[in-house]
């Protein structure tokens, strides 16, 4: 028995997020399907973190455990049947072997999300980005974005009613980058609550309209109440971009 992680990207948009649910269908599920017909052993998988319900992810990591030969799964020939069977809205681009307890999700030391922000209307952007319509200062968007940095606590941000134990998060970076279409809002943290990147964007699209101040932001922060924040951004403009790991979970062959 080994483990292995599967390197993934996706397109969020017919999916109700990554995890397996009773109800609806996660990436999870198809996932799943497929490794356990392709390695012929009923294959269970753990993924890097949940994703909202039509999020995408350009980089998403999960780990699971097989009997199959190290030799088969990392092999080119794998992977190509692998993504014969995956739907087209899913792409399977690496396996890894990886130590025998590293895991995906708690191993995981950061974490990058994407919001893309449309200052145009484009039909082909529709389901990859946020249409914004007239101007936004992003000056003032990036000053308040700065304050992020400074807390820990983003209960404001959160979602209602979660299962988190903790609100606790540490960003370490949140930018405005210039985009063909708009701009980009990059944010990485150890970790993230769930809906957090949408309610900070929507929050921070009050101050590039001057609904709010930069001082009105940062009491946002510190009311831990999200009824002070701004509104949830939809989740289609929305990408997993980049996780880290410690060097010590891979196995060099």
């Amino acid at each position: 028995m080994a483990r292995f992680f599967l390197q993934l990207q996706y397109n969020g948009s017919r999916y109700h997020g990554w995890q397996t649910q009773h109800n609806a269908m996660g990436v999870q599920t198809i996932v799943e399907k497929c490794l356990t017909f392709k390695l012929k052993e009923k294959i269970a998988i753990t993924g890097c973190g949940r994703t909202d319900a039509g999020v995408h992810a350009r980089l998403y990591f999960a780990h699971f455990d097989t009997v199959a030969p190290t030799e088969v799964v990392l092999s080119d020939q794998f992977l190509f049947q692998l993504n014969t069977c995956l739907p087209n809205d899913i792409v399977a681009t690496a396996f890894f072997e990886v130590a025998e307890q590293a895991n995906a999700r708690f191993d995981a030391v950061s974490r990058t999300y994407h919001y893309y922000l449309s200052l145009e209307k484009d039909p082909f952007q529709n389901d990859r980005s946020y249409y914004v319509f007239g101007h936004l200062d992003v000056e003032r968007m990036q000053q308040c974005a700065d304050l992020l940095l400074e807390y820990n606590d983003f209960t404001s941000f959160s979602k209602l009613h979660s299962q988190t134990k903790t609100n606790l998060c540490q960003v370490v970076k949140a930018q405005f980058l210039p985009w063909e279409k708009g701009f980009v809002f990059k944010i990485t943290a150890d970790r993230f609550l769930r809906n957090m990147v949408r309610a900070i964007t929507g929050t921070l699209l009050e101050a590039g309209k001057h609904k709010i101040t930069v001082e009105d932001f940062r009491l946002i922060i510190l009311a831990k109440d999200r009824g002070r924040a701004g509104f949830s951004v939809p989740a289609h403009g929305l990408f997993l971009e980049a996780i880290t790991y410690p060097d010590a979970i891979w196995k060099v062959r």
